[in-house]
């Protein structure tokens, strides 16, 4: 028999319970979209309309699949787990793509690729790789380095402190990222094999941001220059893991080298509204650095998407 044209499109959203996925989730749901939420904690999914909940975990491929049959298309963000992570996707794909799945709209990182500074762009391109290599139709959503994080990177002294010297880098929202991606999941007919940088309206050095800050907040805060090892060595003191450590020293190191100074038009195109600017993400989140330690309640740095 032919193919029912009439059934509704069901997509499958991973990360439904996390920072991006949830954004995501939220909006599929308001343009009415039919979801299958796959998430570890059934406790935890959201409740939202035309949208259940399936548990499945990527260490267990079989669950996976089971939880996404039936859908046509699948939004995949990376697996939480670093150690195993190139392993994992390529089980999630196979079993997505066993079950039915036509379409991956994965979420990677600006300029992934097989010699990046980064470990997020090297890891980030092997998963692209092996999409491809399956010949199913893919989307990949690469997002600059996320505003919502940059509280973190300001310590208790009042300094953003990293290797990226006068490196430059267009800071997105994860609101920005969450629009394009459902913009994208509405009708993923129009964006079959096709690769989005995603990132805010300026490229702007981790100097200039510290003066920004300071002059939107009131509150001093100064860019602290550091090499490579004098950063490994800071995070380490700051209690953060091996993996933290490595991701916030590599996503500088690609600021340095000049990987991450990229500025696209995609924000504005996909959703019909400008990409949020560092003032604009402030206004819009007036409450974004209390969680800061400069400027609220203490807490360890914030790693890289």
């Amino acid at each position: 028999m032919g193919e029912d044209l009439t059934a509704e499109r069901i997509i499958a959203t991973t990360g439904a319970t996390g920072a991006v996925g949830g954004r995501v989730a939220a909006r599929l749901a308001r343009l009415g979209l039919a979801q299958r939420l796959v998430v570890r904690d059934l406790n935890r999914a959201p409740e939202l309309p035309k949208s259940s909940a399936a548990l499945a975990a990527y260490e267990d491929p079989a669950a996976f699949g089971r939880a996404v049959r039936g859908s046509d298309v699948l939004f995949l963000v990376a697996a939480d787990d670093a150690r195993e992570r190139e392993a994992l996707h390529r089980a999630v794909v196979d079993a997505a793509l066993a079950e039915g799945v036509r379409h991956i709209v994965y979420l990677s990182f600006l300029n992934a690729g097989a010699a990046a500074t980064c470990v997020l762009g090297r890891e980030h391109h092997a998963a692209e790789a092996y999409i491809r290599s399956t010949g199913a139709a893919y989307t990949f959503l690469r997002p600059s380095l996320y505003l919502d994080l940059l509280p973190g990177w300001i310590g208790e002294d009042g300094t953003i402190r990293g290797p990226a010297g006068d490196g430059r880098v267009a800071w997105v929202s994860r609101d920005d990222v969450a629009d394009v991606a459902a913009a994208v999941l509405r009708a993923p007919e129009g964006h079959v094999n096709r690769v989005y940088a995603v990132t805010g309206p300026e490229a702007v050095s981790l100097g200039w941001t510290a003066t920004r800050l300071s002059t939107l907040t009131g509150r001093t805060v100064v860019y602290v220059p550091q090499t490579p090892e004098e950063a490994v060595d800071f995070l380490n003191s700051r209690g953060l893991s091996a993996r933290e450590v490595a991701e916030r020293v590599g996503a500088c190191a690609a600021v340095a080298a000049g990987e991450l100074d990229t500025v696209s038009t995609t924000v504005p195109r996909l959703t019909g509204h400008p990409a949020r600017s560092l003032e604009g993400y402030l206004r819009k989140n007036p409450s974004a650095l209390s969680h800061a330690p400069l400027f609220g309640d203490s807490g360890k740095a914030a790693t890289a998407p």
